[in-house]
């Protein structure tokens, strides 16, 4: 048996919901971005026994590939890609540069908070590169089946 049709009015409500989801998904995106930036500053600054650590280039990368890839399978475009990664960058300009006091959140010495920036940029990047790279789904043919046995001649 097939599946009865929906309804006009039914997938009218089914598409409402759909884009509202995609919004909430892009909005949930920018807020991790804004949040996980802030987390990664904070860890920069972190030090063992008087040296510093490189804990926040790791949570910078993993979390800036987990954000661009939620930032595209809940808006479902590859430009969602820039959702997390405008406000990041930017919390990252804001946060090297000096306040109305003089205070800096990333020193120039710094060597954390500076491969901090460059590791979690790269993230977006490749991320958004190979999303640009994928096809898009039905764009290629299918890839034909295994080809038969050939044929044995008469006689």
């Amino acid at each position: 048996m097939s599946p009865e049709p929906q309804s006009p009015r039914r997938a009218a409500l089914d598409g409402i919901l759909d884009r509202l989801l995609r919004i909430a998904g892009g909005a949930v995106a920018v807020v991790a971005a804004v949040v996980t930036a802030t987390l990664e500053l904070l860890l920069s600054m972190l030090r063992v026994g008087g040296h510093l650590i490189g804990v926040s280039v790791l949570v910078a990368v993993l979390a800036n590939l987990f954000l661009s890839w939620f930032a595209y399978r809940t808006v479902g475009r590859r430009w969602a890609v820039a959702l997390p990664a405008v406000p990041w960058f930017g919390l990252m300009v804001v946060a090297s540069g000096k306040t109305s006091e003089g205070d800096i959140l990333l020193a120039g010495d710094n060597w954390v908070g500076i491969v901090m920036i460059f590791a979690g940029s790269m993230a977006f990047a490749v991320m958004a590169f190979r999303l640009m790279l994928a096809p898009r789904p039905g764009t290629y043919p299918r890839r034909p089946g295994p080809l038969p046995p050939p044929s044995r001649p008469a006689g």
